[in-house]
């Protein structure tokens, strides 16, 4: 079944989202969390901690070291299990119950690069 499509915004609201390319560099595991991995992301310009609830839908998470995945860069840190996620990874199908999958551009752009 598909999901509803979400209420309309507007582009100011659009434009207040910051998503950009960025290299998956190293998955750590989070001890206090049964879900949670630790990602730190390339931006070029910066580097990001990055929380992820992909603890155990891959067999080997550390498959996507070296990949490049969309990410949210501009939301508000939060604390997880004793430590601070600095934005949000994009994948597709969690919410509609499969295996996600990382959100990727079709080939490799610099780190950094903004979608839009």
């Amino acid at each position: 079944m598909t999901a509803e499509v979400k209420p309309n915004i507007t582009l100011d609201v659009l434009d207040q989202i910051d998503i950009r390319v960025g290299t998956i560099e190293s998955v750590e595991d989070v001890e206090k969390s049964n879900k949670l991995l630790k990602l730190t992301v390339n931006f070029e310009e910066f580097s990001r901690t990055i929380l992820v609830g992909m603890k155990g839908e891959r067999e080997d998470p550390t498959e996507i070291v070296g990949q490049q995945a969309l990410f949210l860069v501009n939301l508000a840190p939060k604390k997880m299990a004793g430590e601070v996620s600095e934005g949000m990874l994009f994948d597709i199908g969690y919410q509609d119950g499969i295996i996600p999958v990382l959100a990727q551009p079709e080939k490799p752009v610099p780190n950094g690069t903004r979608v839009g």
